[in-house]
C-alpha cells in the first residue's frame, strides 16, 4: 500500500487518521508499546515537518518532551528505526542535527489489524477494500506470548517477529505453524481460509524477510489453509 503524504486538501484530516491508526495500535497493546507509540505521536503532533517530511531535533529536546534521559531518547529512536517507523535520511555530522522521516506505509502496515477497533467507516476510509466481509472475521488483537525456542529455523522467525512487533505477532504470526521447509522453501498453515488470505496479502513481505534472515537459503514463502 503506498500512502500519499499528507498534503493539500484533506491533508488535516489523513494526519488525524494516521494519528487514529497508531492510538488504536497502543490500546491494544501492552504497557511498554502503549508509552513507545505515546512518545513518536508526540514528535509527530509537536515537531514533524509535514511540509518537508522530516524531523529534526535534538536528543535534548525529544527528552524534555518525553520527560526522559538522553539516554532513554537515544535507545527508543534507535528501536524506533529498527520498527522501520522512521527512516533516517541524513546522519547529524559537525554540529547538524540528525533529519528522519517517517515510514508511513510501514506503520499504516502495523497498525492495520487495529483499525476495526476505531470502527469501520475507519477501516472503510483508509482501505475500502480490506473491509472484513463478515464480523467473525476481525481478529482479536494483543500482545501474543513470546515464542518457546526450539532450536528451529520457524521458531527464530518467530522470536524476531515477536521482538519487532508482539501485537502483530499475537494478532498473525503466532497462529501459525510449520509444515515443511526443504528446498528453500518453508510453507506454513494459518487456522482458517481468512487468516491464510491476510497474512498472503498483507504480511508475507515482512515474514519472508524475516525467514530469510534466519536462513539466507530460503527462497519461497507458502502460506496454507
Amino acid at each position: 500500500m503506498q500512502v500519499a503524504k499528507p498534503a493539500g486538501p484533506g491533508a488535516a484530516a489523513r494526519k488525524y487518521d494516521i494519528l487514529s491508526a497508531l492510538m488504536a495500535y497502543a490500546l491494544a497493546a501492552d504497557r511498554l508499546v502503549q508509552r513507545r507509540v505515546l512518545r513518536i505521536m508526540a514528535l509527530i503532533t509537536a515537531r514533524y515537518n509535514w511540509s518537508r517530511d522530516e524531523l529534526c531535533v535534538g536528543q535534548r529536546e525529544i527528552a524534555r518532551l518525553w520527560s526522559v534521559e538522553e539516554r532513554t531518547v537515544k535507545r527508543e529512536m534507535a528501536t524506533l528505526r529498527s520498527m522501520g517507523w522512521l527512516v533516517q535520511k541524513r546522519r547529524g555530522a559537525r554540529g547538524h542535527l540528525s533529519v528522519y522521516g517517517l515510514d508511513l506505509d510501514r506503520i499504516l502496515e502495523d497498525t492495520r489489524g487495529c483499525w476495526p477497533n476505531v470502527g469501520p467507516d475507519f477501516v472503510e476510509r483508509m482501505d475500502p477494500a480490506q473491509i472484513a466481509p463478515e464480523e467473525t472475521n476481525v481478529v482479536p488483537l494483543r500482545a501474543g506470548p513470546a515464542p518457546v525456542a526450539t532450536g528451529s529455523v520457524w521458531g527464530a522467525v518467530q522470536a524476531r517477529l515477536h521482538a519487532e512487533d508482539p501485537v502483530t505477532y499475537g494478532a498473525w504470526f503466532h497462529a501459525l505453524t510449520e509444515v515443511e521447509l526443504a528446498a528453500g522453501r518453508l510453507v506454513l498453515a494459518a487456522p482458517s481460509a481468512f487468516h491464510a488470505s491476510y497474512v498472503r496479502t498483507h504480511l508475507a513481505t515482512r515474514l519472508l524477510a524475516a525467514a530469510r534472515r534466519a536462513d539466507p537459503s530460503i527462497a519461497e514463502l507458502r502460506i496454507e489453509e
